[in-house]
């Protein structure tokens, strides 16, 4: 399904500079990991005070991070398994930093609950239901079916709905709530793909990101 994946090319291109000045300085890949973790970290402290502008800047630094690890390990001919974990590990941990900054604002806004649940208890959730897709693609990676990205709802789409709560704290518990439904279709149809690849051959080229 189209999601916002598809301009990841497009983003890499507007990077191609850094990646440029990367090589030429021999730059550790995993310090772009290590920049993408630093700016989620910084996000999530935007995030609980619902300073968006300062949040969507430093979220898409955080992209920019996890894109340029890939997009460096690449062009210096450096890419290795322990980077692909690395990677892993960075997008997990950001994405949590980046949920426990909504769940501070869902704190500190309150609301009025959604289906019985408070904003706090949605956040949580979502914070669970965004691993999914996740945990299918590694799984389907491991088995050796291609590692899938991609949304409808994946690591972008995220970023963008977390900048839209802290937008609109109002509509947090609404905002976590597409979250979740967006992960378990995604979780879904990434689960329906590696079963394809895993039964008919490979669906897709592997990815490094989620």
């Amino acid at each position: 399904m189209p999601s916002l994946y598809a301009l990841k090319p497009w983003y890499t291109r507007r990077l191609h500079r850094f990646v440029a000045g990367a090589v030429a300085r021999g730059t550790s890949p995993d310090l772009f990991t290590a920049v993408g973790v630093a700016a989620a970290a910084l996000a999530g402290v935007a995030l609980a005070f619902a300073w968006w502008p300062l949040a969507f800047l430093l979220l898409a630094a955080r992209l920019a991070g996890a894109n340029l690890d890939g997009a460096v390990a690449r062009a210096r001919g450096v890419s290795r398994p322990w980077g692909f974990v690395l990677n892993e590990l960075g997008d997990r941990t950001s994405d949590l930093l980046m949920f426990a900054g909504l769940a501070v604002l869902a704190v500190r806004t309150g609301g009025e609950p959604l289906v019985g649940l408070s904003p706090l208890t949605w956040v949580l959730v979502a914070a669970v239901a965004a691993t999914l897709p996740t945990v299918v693609s590694v799984s389907g990676a491991g088995a050796g079916a291609p590692r899938l990205n991609g949304g409808p709802l994946g690591k972008t789409e995220r970023c963008a709905l977390a900048v839209l709560g802290a937008a609109l704290p109002g509509l947090l518990a609404w905002v976590a709530l597409v979250v979740v439904v967006g992960s378990v279709l995604t979780a879904v149809l990434r689960a329906r793909r590696v079963h394809r690849s895993l039964t008919r051959g490979p669906v897709g080229p592997p990815g490094t990101v989620a």
